[in-house]
C-alpha cells in the first residue's frame, strides 16, 4: 500500500546526514519507506516544512509505531505523559539513556522548561553530536533545539572567513561554534549563566578558539561591544522582535541579520524589518510549530 505524505528530497550523497538530522528532530515518519527518486532520496516527514512536497510512499511492513518524540542526544522528549510508551522508546535505541516529558512551556528570561523523567537515568544532561561538532546540553538548564541543525549548516555555508559574527542569544553555543571555523571572530552572548558555562565547555570540546563568550543582556550589547558585525544570528523565536532595533544598531551597512521567529501569517514582521532598515528580506519556513503557527527565519540585508 502507498500513502500520500510530506517528503524532503535530498541528493543521495547527503542521505545519511539528513536522515540522522530528521531522526534527531523527531520529524522522520518511520511508518513509511524512504523513496528512491533517480539520484535523490525522499524522506517521509510528519509535517510540512519549508523544503517539503507531497509524495507517495510505501508503508513499512510490520512497523511498530512508537509514541511521538524528539531526540536530543541520548534523551528522548515525549509529547505525552506515557511511562509505558517511554519504556518502549528507551528499549528501541541502545543510544538512549533517558526519556523525558516536559511539564512546562519554554518560559522566562533564561528560556528554560521543567521536565519529569519517565524512563531511564534521572538526568536532563546529554551530549549532542551534530555535523562533526559535540555539544554538552542540559535541557533543564539552558535552551537547545536539535531541530535547527540544518539551519546551522545553512548559515555556516554562508559565512566567510573575514566575517565578524554575533550570536545574540547563543545558549550552549550550537550556532556560534558551527559558524566559528568559517569566521574571523564569533561573539556569543547569553543572559543565562548556566548556558554560558555550557558554552565555554563546548568551546573546549570543539577547540573553538575564535569564539568570545559573553554573559550579557542583549539590550546592552551596543554599549558593551566596540564592533559592527557582518552577520548577526537572532534565535529567540518567542520574543526576538523586541531586540530587532538592537541588532540593526550592531550590524554593519550591507551586513546580514538572521532573525528567527514564530509567526502565524506570511510576512508578519516585514513591515517592522523594513522600517528599521532592512533593504533585502527573504522569509523562509523552518518548520511547523503548532496548528496555524510556524517557525520562520528572515534573512535580512541591512542598509
Amino acid at each position: 500500500m502507498t500513502t500520500d505524505q510530506w517528503g524532503v528530497r535530498v541528493p543521495t550523497g547527503k542521505g545519511e546526514e539528513v536522515r540522522q538530522a530528521l531522526l534527531r528532530e523527531g520529524a522522520l515518519d518511520l511508518t513509511l519507506k524512504v523513496l528512491h527518486d533517480g539520484d535523490a532520496l525522499v524522506f517521509p516527514v510528519l509535517s510540512e516544512r519549508g523544503d517539503t512536497s507531497r509524495y507517495s510512499f510505501a508503508e513499512q511492513p510490520d512497523c511498530t509505531v512508537l509514541p511521538r518524540h524528539e531526540l536530543v542526544g541520548g534523551i528522548a522528549i515525549m509529547q505525552e505523559d506515557d511511562p509505558v510508551g517511554a519504556a518502549a522508546i528507551l528499549a528501541s535505541r541502545p543510544s538512549l539513556h533517558t526519556v523525558l516529558f516536559p511539564t512546562s512551556e519554554v518560559s522566562g528570561e533564561f528560556r528554560t522548561r521543567e521536565y519529569v523523567v519517565l524512563a531511564g537515568t534521572d538526568t536532563t544532561r546529554t551530549e549532542v553530536v551534530e555535523h562533526g561538532h559535540r555539544f554538552a546540553v542540559d535541557l533543564a538548564g539552558a535552551y537547545f533545539s536539535a531541530r535547527l541543525s540544518t539551519e546551522r549548516q545553512r548559515l555556516a555555508e554562508k559565512t566567510r572567513e573575514h566575517e565578524l559574527v554575533l550570536d545574540m542569544f547563543a545558549g550552549v553555543g550550537p550556532f556560534a561554534i558551527t559558524l566559528a571555523p568559517r569566521a574571523a571572530l564569533v561573539v556569543a552572548a547569553d543572559l543565562n549563566p548556566r548556558a554560558v558555562l555550557l558554552l565555554i565547555e563546548n568551546m573546549k570540546k570543539n577547540r573553538a578558539t575564535n569564539v568570545l563568550p559573553l554573559l550579557a543582556d542583549a539590550r546592552r550589547l551596543d554599549a558593551i561591544l566596540p564592533w559592527k558585525f557582518d552577520r548577526i544570528v537572532m534565535n529567540l523565536p518567542l520574543a526576538g522582535t523586541e531586540f530587532l532595533p538592537e541588532a540593526f544598531r550592531l550590524v554593519r551597512p550591507g551586513g546580514t541579520i538572521h532573525f528567527y521567529s514564530l509567526v502565524s501569517k506570511e510576512g508578519e514582521h516585514l513591515g517592522r524589518i523594513r522600517e528599521l532598515g532592512g533593504v533585502e528580506v527573504t522569509e523562509r519556513v523552518v518548520r511547523s510549530y503548532s496548528p496555524g503557527q510556524w517557525h520562520a527565519v528572515y534573512d535580512i540585508v541591512a542598509e
